[in-house]
């Protein structure tokens, strides 16, 4: 099959081989879409559990090292080794609460918080169960229906907005204190200048400037926010020039209080990987997600987590704001996501040209992602009715989302909960394990059979005496051809 697709230079063609101008500018949109998420995590962590400014830098630059070799790893695969398929994997928010919860927690063995040496160990065993699942799941897709992985996918995009609209109303935390600028005027200006440049033109621009139309936005966005004075160069200035990992950099530790947390999170993070391979097979290549790549996918994903843990890099998952890119342009190309992974790569080994991606003001990231989330929730929307929207299907979906979003509404609701659980309280997660479960539990109902149902009701209610019997088995027909 690939040998059809050797001299191909198609974008819209996954082996396609387009000219490297014509490529770079569609790869740097990818980077900007997931660079802050990236970043943000290592951060977070590194001021929970106190490590020292060098020390936080070397696991940001770890992180975007790790991004890139994941990437890298899924779109060319090694034997049954990667989805090969169109995504961007790399160091993301959905771990977050779990590592948050593992720093806080007590080591009973010291009586003190467990340090960043518990969450490399309790990783390496996270990325086991990871390859696990991915070498069993083969045997298990048929627990993952589209009703569940469409559900997933509907969620992962609601629960993104409010990750933009941060973003385009400043961030509110910057370097872990209150942001006095957030949601400025001058903020929802840049916000909304950028969002109208990659609107004006995904719709009304042609050719190149539509599949490039983020990209355009950020610059646009750039410009009007360096203007405003809210681009600082001074990172750029102070960043090393060169950076190279050095394993065991960070030590590792196996205490079982952390290593049961992460376990968890990681079999459980594998539904939205699921989830995002399956939004990208139907949102960017018009077609189902294939056993051999949702296999690969999750092999090659517990892999980069498994051997990332040795060199200080934070667990890697599957970034939905990339999968939202791929299906808006249709750009599947995997030259042109390798070169995305190259330079993710470079911006890990050269701390100078990373520091350069994270001057981007947060507006600008915030006013060219949020159309991106909004094209995740329509893929989601797109893998639910793959399946027939019996009752048993949309009690399944209505359940899962009112769940995962009721608690993204209300966080409070769930502060008093034991941490083994509060780590466990990330939307999509609860969608994920609350379809997952009804999906098992629930007795599997066509349309057709409810309509039987119905009819069996009409019939002992009527007692048999009347033609209403032949109305429902005239109706059933109708909805069975339906």
């Amino acid at each position: 099959m690939k040998q059809s697709h050797v001299h191909s230079k198609s974008i819209f063609d996954f082996y396609g081989k387009p000219g490297f101008g014509k490529a770079l500018p569609l790869s740097l949109q990818h980077i900007l879409a997931m660079i802050m998420g990236a970043v943000t995590p290592p951060l977070i962590v590194a001021n929970v559990v106190g490590l020292s400014a060098q020390e936080s830098t070397l696991l940001i630059q770890v992180a975007l090292l790790f991004s890139g070799l994941s990437t890298l790893l899924q779109l060319y695969s090694v034997g049954s080794i990667g989805a090969r398929m169109p995504v961007i994997f790399g160091v993301g928010f959905a771990y977050m609460p779990t590592l948050l919860s593992v720093a806080n927690s007590i080591d009973p063995a010291t009586g003190e918080r467990y340090g960043i040496d518990a969450i490399m160990g309790a990783q390496v065993i996270g990325g086991i169960a990871m390859l696990l699942v991915g070498i069993l799941i083969k045997h298990i897709r048929h627990l993952f229906p589209p009703v569940v992985a469409g559900t997933v996918v509907l969620v992962i995009g609601l629960s993104l907005y409010g990750v933009a609209i941060n973003y385009m109303a400043g961030n509110a935390f910057v370097n872990g204190a209150p942001n006095p600028e957030f949601g400025s005027g001058q903020n929802w200006l840049v916000a909304a200048v950028t969002l109208l440049v990659v609107l004006l033109c995904s719709q009304f621009g042609k050719g190149y400037f539509r599949l490039a139309a983020i990209i355009i936005g950020i610059i646009a966005g750039y410009a009007l926010g360096s203007f405003f004075g809210m681009v600082n160069l001074d990172r750029v200035a102070t960043a090393d020039w060169a950076y190279l990992p050095m394993p065991l950099e960070f030590g590792l530790s196996f205490p079982v209080g952390a290593i049961v947390p992460m376990v968890i999170i990681c079999i459980v993070n594998s539904v939205q990987t699921i989830g995002d391979l399956s939004a990208t097979a139907v949102g960017g290549m018009n077609r189902e997600l294939q056993d051999k790549e949702m296999s690969g996918g999750l092999i090659g994903n517990g892999l980069t987590t498994l051997v990332g843990s040795f060199f200080g890099s934070l667990p890697t998952s599957s970034f939905s704001q990339n999968v939202g890119i791929v299906a808006m342009t249709k750009v599947i190309s995997r030259y042109v996501l390798g070169i995305a992974a190259i330079f993710m790569i470079l911006a890990g080994l050269l701390p100078k040209f990373s520091a350069v991606m994270l001057t981007i003001p947060y507006p600008v990231i915030g006013g060219a992602t949020i159309i991106v989330f909004g094209m995740i929730t329509m893929t989601g929307i797109q893998l639910l009715v793959k399946d027939e929207l019996s009752s048993r299907n949309v009690t399944i979906a209505a359940l899962s989302v009112a769940l995962a979003m009721g608690v993204a509404a209300k966080p409070e609701s769930v502060a008093m909960l034991p941490e083994m659980l509060g780590s466990l309280t990330n939307p999509v997660i609860i969608a994920a394990l609350t379809s997952f479960i009804l999906n098992i539990v629930l007795p599997k109902k066509s349309l057709q059979d409810e309509a039987r149902e119905r009819e069996e009701i009409e019939k002992n209610m009527s007692g048999g005496n009347d033609d209403s019997a032949g109305n429902v088995q005239k109706k059933v027909s109708t909805e069975s051809a339906n």
